[in-house]
């Protein structure tokens, strides 16, 4: 997980005289020049009950589960049950994230909180955080500064429980295929053609790669085998594109979990469901499947709920956490994995075309130091005014503005994530590249300010949704599996085309013949770079996506595309930011920045 970089003005912490002091650095920077880290200020913030948020969101008290006093679950019946018209839906997205940081769900929760201050009726929907126990770290989908989601230890701790569900549903699932395969394999289940994988929401490289069964027969049939992390699951995705409890059960029903015996001609596919585990595992998902309420730290109404990684997976909150905030506020403001390259094309492409959302407006988050970064400034130099470096690194930003534009044909503002770095002539470059692509520009300072510093980024959304739009996606399902992947590569990412292994032609013509020729693409690639090498950064042109592997989620309803060196188990870095991580004889928490 990245770590987010933030503004820190003089009015938001200590008056001090030195203007270095003033950026915004690391978190271990932070910490050491006194300011205040994202835990402080989330521990100083008086939280309303989660029953009055309720109440202001317009929750009937039937609805509503509480988990202790500040979070709660909806029930999923809220949407059959209560009528009413559905508010705009704003998407915010961001330009490819770099070590100077972007500031995404920042600016989404900070956007929310600007609505509120202009009096209208607005919700939240976000993905849920992960890996905070692990890593030390939280979750850049909480939020930051004065613009956050709470309680914030609880949302990237262990929360409602849901990433602990989702990991019993995958593993039971793991556990009835190799019962299955020692009770006698009456599905002829080839051990050598298992995809399913079993989970765990650890980064633990130690499990990448593991043989089990070993010991006597009585221990199982010895086979390879592996674990990903719990958000990179399948169960996710279909948690989070699930429509209601019914479409949950049938989506875990189509998991296709390994190939029988025979030749490849031969093989057949073997579900979930014909080892009849759905039942079950949708037991064990019932009550994840309802979404989370928490609260801003200016009490707007949050959903949380699904998520989070768009580089490795389908990387958005759940359909129905969308759709309830699409039900219950006037304004909807929600937001996708990692970059518009990512995050964005996986919510247009794939959540909008299975669930039957159409956006109103788009938000492109960007910061001048980011953008110099892309222009090939050394992050230790990025607090001096670089007009030249800035304009080498705009067409990164222009490129994702022109894909929401142009191919998407949906109105788009930039909210650039303010800095005290930032210099008058490097913010009017930006509001003049992006005025030629007809697209204004907001300085979004809701880090520092919470709500207030969001107001003019609020006013523009409120006019651009107003706006007609003709809302198309970037491929269409039919046409075979290199088709629509060319189609991402050459429209979302600028390259030339997409280049298949041997081993994916193969994989590619073994889908088509078994019908998932026409499901949407899911591609797994860094989020560094529009291409598939991290290292390129800005907006490269005549390049070339390698993809090595493709296999089906048909629970999910996707074919997942995996490009590059992209890990679905990462490991730990040398020093693990959980080193720092503690709790005092009260409970409090501390370390996780």
């Amino acid at each position: 997980m990245r770590t987010m970089q933030k503004v820190c003005p003089q009015q938001t912490f200590h008056i001090i005289s030195n203007r270095r002091r003033y950026y915004g650095g690391s978190r271990k920077e932070i910490i050491i020049m006194g300011f205040k880290s994202d835990i402080e200020i989330a521990q100083e913030c008086t939280m309303e009950p989660i029953t009055k948020i309720a109440e202001k969101a317009g929750i009937d008290d039937k609805y509503l589960e509480q988990y202790g006093k500040y979070k709660a679950k909806i029930d999923y019946n809220l949407l059959k049950e209560t009528e009413g018209k559905d508010g705009k839906l704003v998407l915010v997205t961001a330009i490819n994230p770099t070590p100077a940081g972007e500031g995404k769900t920042t600016t989404t929760v900070g956007l929310a909180d600007g609505l509120q201050k202009l009096g209208k009726n607005v919700m939240v929907a976000l993905r849920e955080p992960s890996l905070g126990p692990v890593f030390g770290v939280k979750g850049g989908a909480a939020g930051g500064g004065y613009a956050q989601v709470v309680p914030m230890e609880d949302i990237n701790l262990h929360f409602t429980g849901d990433f602990h569900a989702i990991g019993a549903a995958n593993n039971l699932l793991a556990a009835m295929i190799d019962n299955h395969i020692y009770q006698g394999n009456a599905l002829n289940i080839d051990p050598r053609k298992i995809t399913w994988k079993r989970c765990v929401d650890m980064n633990d490289r130690q499990l990448r790669f593991v043989v089990d069964g070993l010991g006597g027969k009585t221990n199982g049939m010895p086979r390879e085998d592996g674990y990903d992390i719990t958000v990179a699951s399948e169960i996710m995705a279909v948690l989070c594109l699930a429509s209601d409890i019914n479409d949950l059960k049938n989506r875990l029903a189509r998991i296709v979990v390994g190939y029988t015996y025979g030749k490849a001609s031969e093989q057949k596919p073997v579900t979930a469901g014909d080892l009849n585990a759905q039942g079950a595992m949708c037991a064990l998902l019932k009550d994840a499947l309802k979404p989370n309420l928490v609260q801003t730290l200016e009490h707007v109404p949050a959903i949380v709920h699904g998520g989070p990684f768009a580089n490795i997976a389908h990387g958005c909150n759940s359909v129905i956490a969308t759709k309830m905030a699409l039900r219950l506020g006037d304004y909807a403001i929600t937001e996708a994995g990692f970059g518009a390259d990512l995050g964005a094309e996986k919510f247009l492409d794939i959540k909008c075309r299975m669930a039957g959302l159409k956006p109103s407006a788009v938000v492109i988050v960007a910061t001048v130091r980011a953008l110099k970064y892309n222009g090939g400034v050394p992050k230790a130099d990025l607090n001096n005014e670089n007009l030249e470096a800035l304009e080498k690194g705009l067409p990164n930003l222009l490129k994702h503005v022109s894909n929401i534009k142009n191919v998407y044909k949906l109105p788009c503002v930039v909210a650039i994530n303010a800095f005290p770095t930032d210099t008058k002539a490097e913010l009017d470059l930006v509001e003049s590249k992006c005025r030629e692509l007809g697209v204004n520009v907001a300085l979004s300072e809701v880090w520092a300010k919470g709500g207030e510093g969001g107001v003019k980024l609020a006013e523009e959304v409120i006019r651009l949704v107003e706006e007609p739009n003709d809302f198309t996606y970037s491929y269409e399902l039919e046409g075979s599996i290199e088709d629509k992947l060319n189609q991402i590569v050459q429209k979302i990412y600028g390259g030339k085309r997409v280049v298949l292994t041997a081993n994916a032609q193969k994989q590619a013509k073994e889908l088509e013949a078994l019908g998932y020729g026409n499901c949407p693409i899911c591609v797994a690639k860094t989020q560094y770079s529009l291409t598939d090498d991290q290292t390129k950064l800005g907006a490269p042109t005549d390049f070339e996506v390698t993809v090595r592997n493709l296999k089906i989620s048909a629970g999910a309803g996707f074919i997942v595309a995996l490009t590059g060196e992209i890990m679905t188990m990462p490991g730990l870095p040398k020093v693990p930011a959980a080193e720092r991580i503690d709790v005092d004889e009260t409970g409090k928490i501390s370390g996780l920045f």
